[in-house]
């Protein structure tokens, strides 16, 4: 071996510092072959935030010698690449709730199925929806038509609608989600059609539907139909590449009269207080680091949300029992989730898992709340409120 021998005694010689009654040795001096000696207190003073109440210390970026790694240069993101089907052999149709424009989770799910249905022998998906939807392409749509909404929301009008396109595009499977809209529309087209339609699949293949029967204990196996509901999370939603969603006109179609026993069709507005949390899709809750309650009700009117708290809090009394968020109270499944001095215990973050927006307002940096949130604000909840409110209504002045 060429490797030259360490002497430890002449290394350490080396780093003697000269002048002192008491033997120091320099540290930030390399001995031969060997790396620099970690110097755990420098390395915590370097790490230290400044300005914090409590001791916090930054430990992104910093290396032995306290010193922070040179920059990396970033390299350039390519663009996403967009999959384009020019000659689908068949279609697969799909008709998603989509309120307000926006895909739900059981949405996902149902252009999931869709483009494991499509794939399997090159097709491609087609969504029909009422309205604009945003998201289309990630979601693995390659065909969009935005229908008008007929007025009042009438839906004998969409059945009519759906079943001119039914017969005039032909595709292979149309789906539904098996929700209150999309499971109510599946139907009133199957009947109006004269087609079986397959609810609340929990499997589906180009060749098999599976569905559960006699209280689960039962499964029944069928071909799919043209017709098929997809219950909630039985499907992966898509992942994958991103899809063209090339939007196609509407084509020409009968017009549907309008039904003369159905006078008016609208949504009655309900309170966001009066709400269940399992149904709510804005939730604002509470936990420890709220003490004034009266201020966060009145936020929660403010932004039209459902309140919710925190088991400590309804374990004290300060909320009722019907309001508490976590894998022992509420598990939900709203599109935005505010949690106000909430840190996050195992239970709490499995009633939100199913969220799909998470905010968190938290003094702690290291909370697991604030992990699983995709906005934080570090800052004392009693202090955010307020400004929320004000903010609010200067908003409203405008």
């Amino acid at each position: 071996m060429s490797r030259t021998r360490r002497d430890p005694r002449e290394e350490r010689e080396a780093r003697r510092l000269d002048g002192n009654a008491r033997p120091r040795w320099r540290l930030d001096t390399p001995p031969s072959s060997s790396r620099l000696r970690r110097d755990p207190r420098r390395e915590a003073e370097a790490a230290r935030v400044p300005g914090a109440a409590r001791l916090r210390l930054d430990r992104s970026g910093r290396v032995a010698g306290t010193l922070a790694p040179p920059p990396i240069a970033a390299e350039p993101i390519a663009a996403p690449t967009i999959r384009i089907i020019e000659a689908p052999a068949f279609l697969i149709a799909v008709v998603p709730d989509a309120p307000g424009g926006r895909l739900t989770p059981l949405d996902r799910q149902l252009l999931g199925a869709a483009r494991l249905l499509s794939d399997a022998g090159g097709g491609a998906v087609l969504v029909l929806s009422f309205g604009a939807v945003d998201g289309l392409g990630a979601a693995g749509v390659d065909r969009t038509v935005a229908l008008a909404a007929p007025p009042g929301g009438d839906p004998t009008m969409r059945t009519a609608e759906l079943a001119g396109l039914l017969a005039a595009l032909q595709p292979r499977h149309m789906l539904f989600p098996e929700s209150a809209t999309g499971g109510d529309l599946a139907r009133r087209l199957a009947a109006r059609i004269g087609e079986a339609l397959f609810a609340g699949a929990e499997s589906l293949t180009a060749r098999l539907a599976t569905r559960p029967a006699g209280n689960r204990h039962v499964e029944q196996r069928a071909a799919p139909p043209r017709l098929v509901t997809l219950a909630p999370d039985a499907q992966l939603p898509h992942t994958g590449t991103v899809h063209e969603a090339r939007r196609l006109e509407a084509p020409e179609i009968a017009p549907a009269p309008a039904h003369d026993a159905i006078l008016s069709v609208e949504d009655l507005p309900v309170a966001a207080d009066a709400l269940p949390l399992a149904e709510a899709d804005f939730v604002v809750s509470a936990g420890s680091g709220v003490t004034d309650f009266e201020l966060f009700r009145e936020l929660a009117r403010a932004l039209g949300a459902t309140p919710g708290a925190s088991r400590m809090v309804c374990d004290a009394g300060l909320m009722p029992r019907a309001a508490q968020v976590g894998a022992s109270g509420t598990v939900l499944e709203a599109a935005c989730y505010l949690a106000l001095g909430i840190s996050g215990a195992p239970q709490h973050l499995q009633g939100v898992a199913r969220c799909e927006h998470v905010v968190a307002v938290n003094t702690d940096l290291h909370a697991a709340m604030v992990e699983r949130a995709g906005l934080a604000i570090i800052a004392d909840a009693q202090q955010v409120m307020p400004a929320l409110i004000a903010a609010l209504k200067a908003e409203s002045q405008r």
